[in-house]
């Protein structure tokens, strides 16, 4: 019992080191991005950091004077340009390029971030393929119309491609096709049943009014699939993900428009969070981002290559938002400049980004505790 208790907590301390690896290295690929520009377009720069807090590793290269450093906490990492937050300095400091330049190199690590999870995908779907949703059960028929749902009907082990036409990537792009639908409408789903790809109808068995992207019980009611109970007593839709793999020019096709649909997601999430109609608690912190990446990449290496994907498309979008202390508001700044000739005060702007990176802390923490206290 003790020496299965002793591997349980190491394969826990596994996962969660598998996950802080994972987050460190996409956060390394995103200053990379800033560093590579930075160098390209001839900017100084004093240190190359990854992780933050004390230094446990330190190096100055003789020939330009920049500090490599590994420093204790793992979970962040920063390009530090020179003058990057005052004015003065000599000609290559940050604040003293021009704002195009400056922009160049606020993109590159919101682009590492994108270009790097677009390679994950393709690895993964040309090894693995594509997950799709398989029904594994039907609902049985109820009502005076059970001829009619016996005909316009998802059959068990249908594994479901597109959706009106559109294909399915995540659960929020089959919401988006069935959306607005009602109850007795006919829709038209492309799935490999019994190994061949055909186009079948089939008839809702109730409304599609989806509120958010979390109501997915309303999507598989509507098309009829059935429920089971698990060990926990709960019901939960029997549902499953299987490997689907396409041709190698449309596999290249779906990679591509895979990662713009989690971009999308990213979007469409929050937005409903803007309007209400996705309740704060469903967000996650740091804590809970590590706790579910190191769930998810333990399973195998498909779904590391998948989660390691998908929090580099989420760096991207994430840092490129017009938000203080973010990537994407320091260019919104340089563009004010570019476009008036002056800059914002830099102790105004310091200030912005200042307050902005306390509240970006203050919200991950209060996530984090929504999430405990929802357990």
């Amino acid at each position: 019992m003790n020496l299965l208790s002793f591997s349980s907590v190491m394969s826990v301390i596994g996962s969660v080191v598998l996950a802080v690896l994972i987050l460190l290295f996409m956060i390394t690929v995103h200053e990379f991005g800033h560093y590579l520009a930075g160098k390209a377009l001839k900017f100084k720069i004093n240190e190359f950091a990854i992780g933050f807090g004390p230094k446990l590793f330190k190096r100055q290269s003789k020939r330009t004077g920049e500090f490599f450093s590994v420093r204790l906490f793992p979970l962040g990492g920063f390009c530090a340009f020179d003058g990057e937050d005052d004015e003065g300095g000599n000609a290559d400091s940050f604040n003293n390029k021009a704002p195009w330049k400056r922009i160049i190199v606020l993109i590159a690590g919101p682009l590492f971030n994108y270009i790097t999870a677009l390679i994950l995908i393709l690895v993964s779907m040309f090894a693995f393929g594509q997950p799709v949703f398989k029904i594994n059960s039907i609902a049985p028929y109820e009502g005076v119309n059970s001829e009619i749902y016996a005909e316009y009907s998802l059959v068990e082990q249908d594994v479901i491609l597109k959706a009106e036409g559109k294909a399915v990537y995540l659960l929020t792009d089959f919401m988006s096709a069935l959306g607005g639908k009602a109850e007795g409408d006919e829709v038209l789903l492309t799935v490999n049943r019994d190994g061949n790809v055909q186009d079948v109808k089939v008839k809702l068995r109730s409304d599609c009014n989806f509120e958010s992207s979390a109501e997915t019980s309303k999507l598989w009611r509507a098309l009829g699939a059935g429920t089971v109970e698990k060990d926990d007593g709960k019901l939960y839709w029997d549902i499953s993900t299987v490997n689907y793999r396409f041709g190698f020019f449309t596999t290249i096709g779906r990679s591509f428009a895979y990662s713009g649909q989690i971009a999308g997601t990213i979007f469409k999430v929050l937005g409903e969070l803007l309007t209400g109609h996705l309740d704060i608690s469903a967000m996650g912190g740091p804590v809970t981002t590590i706790k579910l990446t190191s769930q998810i990449a333990s399973q195998n290496f498909q779904s590391f290559l998948e989660i390691a994907a998908y929090i580099g498309v989420n760096l991207a979008v994430f840092n490129l938002l017009p938000i203080p202390a973010l990537d994407g508001s320091k260019v919104v700044f340089c563009l004010i400049e570019w476009i008036f000739r002056k800059p914002v005060p830099r102790k105004i702007e310091a200030v912005i980004h200042g307050v902005g990176f306390i509240l970006i802390l203050v919200f991950a923490v209060l996530v984090d505790i929504l999430q405990f206290v929802r357990c």
